[in-house]
């Protein structure tokens, strides 16, 4: 029987080391292709990086498009996308898409869901407030997504000491070397372990 090759679409706001460090991990897979790249920020850095990627085709959708649905999901159909990457990306993902693929669209956090979870909280915000808390470890989260932010079902988290940190700066860049560590081989592991049960 022929494997079947697993395409993911990279959803990415800001400036896409996590969408690269994925997109370099599977350039040369014949399993899982990242086939398509979006942004709901016309001029996100995201988009020079992917300037290496020539195959990953690339698409800016305005914020109402995201929110309402539709016109992505329309977009992932055509390019035939089975999962839904979240690398770094800001906007709330709408119910449609949700249930349109329930329990393939992964996103990381960079906290130890439960804490410091929940609209408003991404990016610096998160280490701001693990550095507020006097948290002495801090890491990542990666999770299936549901309908409410940052409450789908946990797949891995990974935890590094904060201790001595003086900077909400510093414990981001801690934090982000456990992202591009890990998230790629997780995304990996996850749907190579779905693709056994369909």
């Amino acid at each position: 029987m022929e494997r079947k090759t697993h395409n993911i679409a990279l959803l990415a706001s800001g400036s896409g080391s996590n969408a690269e460090k994925i997109a370099h991990y599977f350039d040369k897979s014949d399993q899982i292709k990242v086939k398509l790249l979006v942004s709901n920020r016309k001029k996100a850095g995201v988009f020079e990086r992917f300037e290496k990627f020539p195959s990953v085709e690339q698409a800016y959708l305005p914020k109402e498009h995201f929110e309402e649905g539709d016109v992505l999901i329309q977009l992932l159909e055509e390019k035939s996308i089975d999962y839904v990457i979240l690398a770094g990306f800001l906007l709330k993902i709408p119910k449609k898409l949700v249930s349109r693929y329930p329990e393939h669209i992964l996103n990381i956090h960079p906290a130890l869901l439960p804490k410091y979870g929940g609209k408003g909280m991404y990016g610096i915000n998160v280490h701001a407030a693990v550095l507020q808390a006097q948290e002495k470890e801090s890491g990542i989260s990666i999770h299936l997504v549901n309908e409410a932010y940052d409450e789908g079902g946990l797949l891995f988290q990974a935890k590094c000491s904060v201790e001595g940190l003086a900077t909400a700066q510093e414990i981001a860049a801690k934090v982000l070397l456990l992202e591009h560590q890990h998230y790629p081989k997780i995304i990996e592991d996850y749907i190579l372990k779905m693709s056994t049960k369909q």
